[in-house]
């Protein structure tokens, strides 16, 4: 039988027909990444053409039914909101992060709750033993029969043994480390991690296997593996956060059945992952009082308002070119807003290093953050702080205008349960607001901003 014979890069999935070192790499990262070998054995000659079952075939989309019930809660309240609902029957879900962030954790909690609701769920751990899950599942308090572990690597035998256990959800973990004994190269290759991702999804659509697979991390924070993976999976969710630190946030970069960048924020505990049902409140926890530089923001997470506080440091430029490090927000919109404060506000920070900082680990990466960006570099460079009771909202152009920004009146009842007293917000923005729950003051311009918070 002829083989076919090609080389792989490990990291990004250049292809070449020798063998060597990948260029992208190396013009990216300028390391020398070696080429893989991979061997892939042509399929048996003589296969007969599918036919489509009966049923299958075109239909009109008016008669295509909508089943009810699809949905299923996993009893964690923000995994269920990340996922836009709950857990849809058929549905693959890649969860992604980093070494000891939680990811199996949050699974196993998952499926104790799964197990209930759509029992049995098979739980297939290819990196730990039996063993060990199992005194992950002890200090997590789980102990559902309808909950089924298997450590097993070759998914040819776990496809197999799917007839006979016939779960209602199944767990992978992870998808890198399982393989397809068909393929000559070794698990995690591009070729293993695209074939598996590829047949567990037509496992999913067909049987109605609510699935999910963990994903290993690249050093940049992506997904390891082919890009064609997160394009065949319906969900991607990213599990963020320090794993020196307690907190841990869980977002949504895609998903088919709901809203996307939306967040969930949990707490490690002794006991697993607990629920942080007011994530505002816990960004917010430190925030110090009457301190320059400091400002807090409503940030929009899909359809979720989360109050974030922006710190900013301005300090004169030890060397001739002075810094701009930012930490949760995108530095080139940062780069762009000091700029602008520059030019239209006349506060000069050419000579100065610039700090820009998303407490608590939090992420303000939309444009209804850019005026608390602004009012916080002005607030330490003049060394004067902003009211502790007021928050920001409006995104800054280039001319210095403050523009409106979308789920305005959601944003102001999150400020007004967290019982903040004011908001300042963009002038045009306020002939659509009706009966707003806090004291809201409309600015049209950056100066005006600064002249109202900062005197």
């Amino acid at each position: 039988m002829r083989v076919r014979t090609a080389y792989r890069c490990q990291q990004c999935g250049f292809a070449s027909p020798k063998a060597g070192t990948c260029p992208d790499c190396k013009r990216a990262t300028g390391e020398l990444v070696p080429l893989v070998e991979e061997r892939e054995a042509p399929p048996p000659r003589g296969l007969h053409r599918r036919i489509a079952a009966p049923g299958t075939g075109p239909r009109p989309l008016k008669d295509v039914v909508v089943e009810r019930g699809d949905r299923t809660l996993t009893r964690i309240g923000e995994l269920d909101r990340v996922l836009g609902g709950g857990v849809v029957r058929g549905s693959l879900v890649l969860i992604g992060g980093d070494p000891g962030i939680g990811k199996s954790t949050l699974l196993l909690q998952a499926a104790r709750a799964l197990s209930d609701a759509l029992p049995p769920v098979l739980y297939v751990t290819a990196e730990e033993s039996a063993a060990q899950v199992k005194l992950r599942a002890d200090r997590l308090g789980v102990a559902a029969a309808e909950l089924l572990l298997w450590a097993e690597t070759d998914l040819a035998l776990v496809e197999a043994e799917l007839d006979r256990v016939q779960p209602r959800a199944l767990i992978i973990d992870s998808i890198q480390t399982v393989f397809l004994p068909q393929l000559e190269s070794a698990p995690g290759s591009v070729a293993q991690v695209r074939e598996c991702a590829a047949r567990l999804m037509t496992i999913a659509k067909s049987r109605g296997i609510a699935t999910f697979l963990v994903g290993h991390v690249t050093k940049d924070g992506a997904i390891a593996g082919p890009r064609v993976l997160e394009h065949l999976v319906d969900t991607v969710l990213y599990f963020e956060g320090d794993q020196h630190a307690a907190y841990r946030v869980l977002r949504a970069v895609k998903n088919r059945f709901g809203s996307t960048n939306e967040i969930g924020v949990f707490r490690m505990a002794d006991r697993g992952l607990v629920e942080v049902p007011n994530p505002s409140g816990f960004f917010l926890a430190e925030r110090p009082k009457d301190a320059p530089g400091s400002v807090v923001v409503a940030s929009l997470e899909g359809t979720r308002p989360v109050l974030l506080e922006l710190q900013a440091l301005v300090a004169p430029a030890a060397f001739g070119t002075p810094r701009r490090t930012v930490l949760g927000a995108d530095y080139n919109r940062v780069a762009v807003l000091l700029a602008v404060l520059e030019k239209r506000a006349g506060v000069p920070l050419g000579n100065q290093d610039v700090f820009v900082n998303v407490a608590g680990g939090g992420r303000a990466l939309e444009p209804a953050a850019d005026l608390g960006i602004v009012l916080a570099a002005a607030s330490s460079f003049m060394d004067r702080p902003v009211a502790g009771d007021i928050v920001v909202i409006g995104e800054v152009g280039l001319t210095g205008e403050v523009r409106a920004v979308s789920g305005l009146e959601a944003r102001l009842k999150e400020i007004a349960a967290l019982g903040f007293r004011a908001a300042l917000v963009p002038a045009s923005s306020l002939a659509e607001l009706r009966d707003p729950p806090v004291e809201t003051t409309g600015v049209a311009t950056v100066t005006d901003a600064l002249r109202r918070l900062l005197d």
